[in-house]
């Protein structure tokens, strides 16, 4: 008898441990309405637990748990720990529990009352989840993002969402709980929340991605940075970092030059490793690797980076421009690489199909053709700009130059700065913007006419504030760049006073994106043109470089046209350019990188002597007497002045201005002034204020 109960026991306890091992494995989503599914139309279905049981199959088991405006604090309007989902959440007893709370915190009935108890409350619930199944992995969550279109964004919202964001990072280290984020991978899709809260249904599958990688650990894969390729430039004679995605756990492994070096993915499925000064030149090969996959880069140089940017002057190609065609059955140099991103779909006066535009919802608006040795046969349709700068760097530095050129036409500024600048520096800008004045008409008129009339009220385009970054710029950072030359401006010219605030941001924003505050940053000056507001635009950028530290102006407006906004004669700026980065960064102090810029005006009597920068040999362009100076007494008075040239400074006189009190020069939309200096570069646009 003693046997047969003994079989017995041991059957049942076998029959148990059978069912327990093939049990599913239980995940409960905790949270509030965004757990829920509200937006949605069939939330049982469609949600993000609901995708999520999808995506993990049938061997988990996913609860979903989420109650419309439940708050994480518990003295606050709707605590979650007073609703029935939190008592079906621990009676799940889930073996995975994924937290999602805050979003309703940000309310001003909760947040400024009561945050000091946010810590506690979150530990408390935390506690209860694990108290409902002593085993539970528990997972906590960075909060999705609130858009700017939200009611409350500038009156709180924005600020306490950051500032619980940090707490609940705090929370996940006191409490010792994964950190997954629902924040970063949808910040830059604004489209996917309709009302400004909650996601669509894509959006909602955004977050599915996010908690299975997290709880899988699949990642797909070994993956290196977005633009890494055959071909490309590394930078030479200094350590770096290449962070790539693999699945977590995965030990992977670079290989470049002799250099062998280790990373293990972390839960993240991100990896980082440090690779050691590469001598200049090459070819390299680099190897990353781990033990399901290898992934092997031939033909790799080492020497410069350079990102060429802006609008459709950067843009220009190098078979549009004067000297292209004498200079592209030259361009063959397989020490200067390109990687050309042009637009799938010009901003021409058209309007896109609706497959197009879905792409640009997606972030799908450049070509990747992949890094490209310089020839005749790649140079034609790259940036005229940026194929010559690279070929006197190249010429000069004898090191392999790598050139990227990712220019749009028509593109504002406000296009290529990340929205979390926006949101806090400029929001303004970011609201309704194809109704915004601060955005320039011409530029809504065309992204109006390219959506076309019967566009969603969420439809993207590239002239957007934040989409270039958001498509481009955000997938560049992980090049190590050595530098950015810039040109554009035409699209924001009819309002300088935003674009002194812009331009700056930009500039931030990037130094920012590459982690580099002293990223050098070279721009070039307005041209010629006839367009009134054109000669304070150009004056406003003189003034900037003042405000950003480590940047350099190229002016442009001798090689101008009085109709054609795309000037063709592209190398002079060039060299310009190239002038700014040889002195700056490579230390060719020989070489002059600036014309004259006006540094101060002294008046003596009837005369005006103005001081320059940069100022040795100064002398007409033309050997004709220097044009376009004018003196007043009186702001908005000015008369031509007689110039003449006393060492490195301009006397000016006029007969018509007794006392004069101000001066400006080269004061015309479309300018034949002459002033260089003895490097023959020209003078910058300028005019005199009360205050110098």
């Amino acid at each position: 008898m003693k046997r047969i109960l003994l079989a017995i026991a041991v059957l049942f306890s076998m029959t148990m441990w059978a069912q327990k091992s093939s049990a599913p494995i239980r995940v409960s989503c905790i949270g509030n309405s965004i757990t829920y599914g509200t937006g949605l139309q069939n939330p049982e279905k469609d949600s993000y637990p609901s995708q999520l049981q999808n995506l993990l199959g049938q061997k988990y088991e996913v609860g979903r748990f989420g109650k419309p405006g439940a708050t994480l604090l518990r003295h606050a309007f709707r605590p979650y720990f007073d609703q029935q989902e939190f008592q079906q959440a621990m009676d799940f007893h889930g073996d995975i529990a994924v937290i999602h709370l805050g979003i309703n915190d940000t309310d001003p009935r909760a947040w400024p009352n009561y945050r000091d108890e946010f810590v506690a409350d979150y530990s408390a619930l935390i506690d209860s989840v694990r108290k409902s199944n002593p085993k539970c992995r528990v997972i906590i969550a960075r909060m999705t993002p609130l858009s700017s279109r939200h009611h409350r964004f500038l009156s709180g919202t924005r600020d306490w969402h950051e500032e619980i964001q940090k707490v609940i990072e705090q929370v996940a280290k006191r409490k010792e709980c994964e950190l997954i984020d629902f924040y970063a991978p949808l910040h830059h899709r604004p489209e996917l929340f309709p009302d400004a809260v909650h996601p669509n249904y894509e959006g909602y599958g955004v977050m599915a991605k996010v908690v299975y990688s997290a709880i899988t650990g699949d990642y797909g894969g070994l993956q290196l940075p977005y633009y890494y390729g055959g071909n490309m430039v590394l930078p030479r004679n200094r350590s770096f970092d290449i962070t790539g995605i693999a699945n977590a756990g995965d030990k992977v492994c670079l290989r470049i030059n002799g250099q062998r070096h280790y990373a293990k993915t972390g839960l993240d499925g991100r990896w980082t490793v440090r690779i050691n000064p590469l001598p200049s030149g090459g070819p390299y090969t680099l190897t990353a690797s781990t033990n399901q996959q290898t992934i092997t880069l031939d033909n790799i140089m080492a020497g410069e980076v350079w990102l060429a940017s802006g609008q459709s002057n950067m843009e220009f190609q190098l078979q549009q421009c004067t000297t292209g065609r004498t200079d592209i059955p030259l361009s063959l140099n397989p020490n200067i690489r390109l990687l050309n991103l042009e637009a799938l779909w010009r901003t021409d006066n058209v309007e896109w199909t609706a497959s197009a535009l879905d792409s640009i919802n997606h972030l799908l608006y450049y070509t990747n053709p992949g890094w490209k040795p310089c020839s005749p046969e790649t140079s034609p349709r790259f940036s005229a700009i940026g194929y010559y700068f690279a070929r006197e760097l190249q010429d000069s530095l004898q090191c392999p130059i790598g050139i990227i050129n990712n220019a749009i036409g028509g593109s504002p500024a406000e296009a290529w700065i990340d929205r979390w600048t926006l949101e806090y520096e400029f929001p303004d800008i970011l609201r309704d913007w194809t109704r915004n004045d601060f955005i320039q008409d011409w530029v809504r008129g065309r992204a109006e006419k390219n959506m076309g009339k019967e566009h969603a009220p969420l439809q993207r385009h590239p002239y957007e504030p934040c989409y270039l970054y958001e498509s481009s710029i955000r997938l560049l950072s992980e090049l190590p760049i050595s530098g950015v030359i810039w040109y554009q401006g035409e699209s924001n010219a009819h309002n300088k006073d935003a674009h002194e605030r812009l331009f700056p941001l930009l500039v931030q924003s990037w130094r920012k994106t590459w982690n580099n505050e002293q990223l050098p940053f070279y721009y070039v000056q307005l041209s010629s043109l006839n367009r009134p507001s054109w000669p304070w635009f150009r004056d406003s950028q003189r003034r900037l470089l003042t405000q950003i530290p480590h940047s350099g102006m190229a002016v442009s407006s001798d090689v101008g046209d009085p109709s054609d906004v795309h000037p063709r004669n592209k190398l002079p700026v060039a060299h310009r350019l190239a002038s700014l980065a040889l002195h700056n960064d490579y230390g060719y102090n020989q070489v002059v990188p600036s014309g004259p810029l006006y540094r101060s005006v002294e008046f003596r009597g009837n005369e005006a002597i103005v001081s320059f920068d940069y100022a040795e040999g100064l002398h007409s362009s033309d050997n004709k007497p220097l044009r376009t100076f004018e003196i007043a007494e009186f702001i908005g008075e000015y008369y031509p002045a007689e110039a003449e040239i006393k060492g490195s400074q301009i006397s000016l006189t006029a007969k018509e201005v007794k006392h004069p009190r101000f001066v400006r020069y080269a004061w015309q939309p479309y300018t034949d002034a002459n002033l260089v200096n003895g490097a023959g570069l020209p003078a910058s646009t300028f005019i005199s204020t009360d205050n110098e």
